[in-house]
């Protein structure tokens, strides 16, 4: 997977815990798998493309008590064994349609794994095509499951979510063609859900600045983020259904640069909100009962300088959950305000950003940056590359990077979301 950007294999092969979207295999040669060990590979894929995406991770073993954690790698010739282009034909001679899936050899701490990259279905699930011993059985639709198991969908649940997820696919698609046209007319923010909301912002600011010392602001660049819907209502959703969307819109992610997995561990609940504040990741941020999302965190400088990198990994997270996440919450079609502000970046360069010229020449005239886009979920979801890369070019525009300067901007943001199982 080619994308211009380095990624840290690390979270993923060393997170030691199998889950709905991980699955670790012991050091093996692809080439002496009879039919059926191959099949069980394609079950796992299936299972995978048809719930969230994931990964299988092979070079760790598991010890005594079955944790996957003896990272013992893979021989030369184990590595070359899993030749892309032939673990590709033989995965999807089992499935129907075709698996969209990378299969990546990194090398950490001088030992070579091998990774299958799996995306979640992009049109219609996948369902066996052939029957192998007792591994795969022809016409069904296996499924990734909490407890880490690749197994048919029985459930009239399972069943309806996968039903459900094409359904949001075909919606998607549609959203692509009309992109645009949906927001001829449509209506802002009335003056009385500013006010609502307003106050709501208010308080948590003052929660933030009661703690902000521990983020060590001055070392770095602060970048607020906050997304309001079209109407305020103060109970608008349950508390347990603004954890459930937290977590639902939250992946086993590489590289991830906006919420994390194991923070939801260290989030508790106000009398109106779902908050975490971590000091690890200098991140603050509050899920609302009322819709409001709001979010704060520091990206750290060098020399004075923010990385251009860092930025399209946070605006990329931070639009992909987004999408995710008011999708969960049943706003598919509701106007969200969303704003970006940076502050602190006066006099600081943009680095990174490759050309001849120095990097010096791009630096920030002005204490902040305010960038603002208006759109609904399920736009957020099917365009996320689209409406990253505007937010990127803007939010650049105020370093006084040239719009020819954002070179294969695009390639980069969707080689770098599939990476995140989208």
């Amino acid at each position: 997977m080619k994308t211009g950007m380095s990624f840290d294999w690390r979270p993923i092969i060393f997170r030691g815990i199998e889950s709905e979207e991980l699955d670790y295999k012991a050091a093996q040669n692809w080439n002496n798998l009879t039919r059926a060990g191959k099949a069980r590979f394609a079950r796992h894929c299936m299972a995978m493309a048809n719930t969230k995406g994931g990964y299988i991770v092979v070079g760790v073993g598991e010890d005594k008590s079955g944790r996957p954690c003896l990272y013992t790698g893979l021989n030369d010739r184990q590595c070359r064994s899993f030749d892309p282009t032939d673990v590709g034909n033989v995965i999807n001679r089992f499935s129907d349609p075709q698996i969209d899936f990378d299969v990546e050899r990194p090398v950490i701490d001088g030992r070579r794994y091998v990774v299958f990259v799996i995306r979640r279905f992009s049109e219609i699930p996948h369902v066996c095509s052939v029957s192998c011993n007792s591994e795969l059985q022809q016409g069904v639709f296996y499924i990734r499951t909490a407890d880490a198991s690749s197994r048919p969908a029985f459930k009239a649940s399972e069943i309806h979510g996968i039903v459900q997820r094409a359904l949001r696919n075909q919606r998607e698609l549609l959203g692509r063609m009309l992109r645009g046209i949906l927001y001829e007319g449509r209506k802002t923010l009335a003056p009385e859900a500013k006010s609502e909301f307003k106050e709501q912002m208010n308080h948590s600011y003052r929660i933030f600045d009661k703690r902000k010392g521990e983020f060590s602001p001055e070392n770095g660049t602060l970048w607020e983020l906050s997304v309001f819907p079209s109407e305020f209502i103060m109970e608008k959703f349950a508390l347990s259904e603004i954890q459930r969307a937290v977590d639902n819109s939250i992946s086993t992610t590489l590289e991830s640069s906006f919420i994390f997995l194991e923070e939801s561990e260290d989030s508790y609940f106000t009398n109106v909100a779902f908050r975490t504040f971590s000091r690890e990741r200098k991140q603050y941020w509050q899920a609302f009962s009322s819709g409001l999302f709001h979010y704060v965190t520091v990206l750290d400088k060098d020399k004075n300088s923010l990385r251009y990198e860092d930025v399209i990994r946070f605006v990329s997270s931070a639009v992909h959950f987004l999408g995710q996440y008011y999708y969960e919450l049943g706003c598919t079609d509701e106007l969200l305000s969303l704003k970006f502000k940076i502050s602190s970046v006066e006099k600081v360069r943009l680095s990174g950003t490759g050309g001849k010229s120095s990097d010096a020449a791009y630096t920030c005239r002005i204490p902040e940056i305010e960038v603002k886009l208006q759109r609904t979920a399920s736009d957020l979801m099917s365009g996320t590359v689209g409406h990253s890369a505007r937010i990127i070019r803007e939010i650049c525009e105020r370093f006084n990077l040239p719009q020819g300067k954002h070179v294969n901007l695009e390639k980069l943001l969707t080689d770098f979301l599939e990476t995140r199982n989208i």
